[in-house]
């Protein structure tokens, strides 16, 4: 599967990646301690939603654009509202940021992020990005290379996020190799792993298997159609390693709320796991 960014931005996937992100750093800055964030496959940093890809996908109309037009999403708003703040400061709703925008939007002078991108023309876009912030930096590597590379971070505190482009045949594999030699060395850290759900056995299979290695877990999906062979991709997750104590009962708020925000179609459910309860939900 390709999943060239340009096309997807602001769709119903990137709003539940960057609401968990945003929950997520959020709750790091409830210690005065500074943390870190490492985005291994950071992409350009700012898409334009007016542009020629986004435009021809249209999939930003049913996702952010349904929350900045005022969709009603009742005790989760305040939740999600930070994330919605880091959107319209980017510049929404022409433009819509990516992970290091809104990461780089949440820190704190004594916090730090890096950002991994191995695209020469997409990394020259997110450092303009960025601007002159000394507290981040972005860097022409592989992923998994700077997931080798920088984990543990000096701080001890911090969130990796992963989320490739599931453009190679072995990206799972890659992915779960990856993400286990980093668990070794750094088994406190908070590793959250954004999927596109095209094969359901196959997203399944992953979640089970990386679980077997992080007794302490979090599985995220929302779906907002059921899913059908030439339809664009129906359903998300996030896996998350070492979550937040808070993170699964934002969720279970957050969740069920997007899930009727931007339905597509009749099938839209949502799913919540944690270390081996829950299960699906319809709205």
């Amino acid at each position: 599967m390709n999943y060239r960014h340009d096309f997807h931005a602001g769709n119903f996937a990137d709003v539940l990646k960057h609401v968990a992100l945003a929950r997520t750093l959020l709750y790091l800055r409830r210690k005065d301690k500074p943390f870190r964030v490492i985005d291994t496959h950071a992409g350009a940093g700012l898409y334009d939603l007016s542009g020629p890809e986004a435009a021809r996908s249209g999939e930003a109309r049913d996702g952010v654009l349904r929350l900045l037009q005022g969709a009603d999403l009742g005790a989760a708003g305040e939740l999600i509202a930070p994330y919605l703040d880091a959107v319209r400061a980017a510049g929404a709703p022409r433009f819509y940021p990516g992970s290091p925008a809104i990461a780089q939007s949440l820190l704190r002078p004594q916090d730090r992020a890096l950002f991994c991108e191995l695209l020469p023309q997409a990394l020259e876009s997110l450092r303009r990005v960025l601007g002159r912030d000394s507290r981040v930096k972005a860097i022409g590597i592989d992923g998994y290379a700077g997931l080798k590379a920088f984990v543990p971070p000096v701080e001890r505190r911090g969130l990796v996020l992963i989320d490739p482009p599931f453009e190679r045949r072995d990206e799972y594999e890659r992915l779960f190799d990856s993400l286990g030699a980093a668990l070794r060395k750094w088994p406190g850290g908070i590793f959250m792993v954004w999927q596109p759900v095209k094969e359901r056995d196959i997203a399944d299979a992953f979640c089970r298997a990386l679980a077997a290695q992080a007794p302490d877990w979090l599985r995220i999906d929302l779906q907002v159609e059921a899913p059908a062979p030439g339809r664009p991709l129906a359903r998300t997750g996030l896996m998350v390693v070492n979550p937040p104590y808070v993170l699964e009962e934002e969720m279970k708020i957050i969740v069920p709320a997007l899930a009727r925000a931007l339905a597509r179609g009749a099938g839209a459910e949502f799913l919540i796991e944690s270390g081996g309860g829950a299960g699906a939900h319809d709205t």
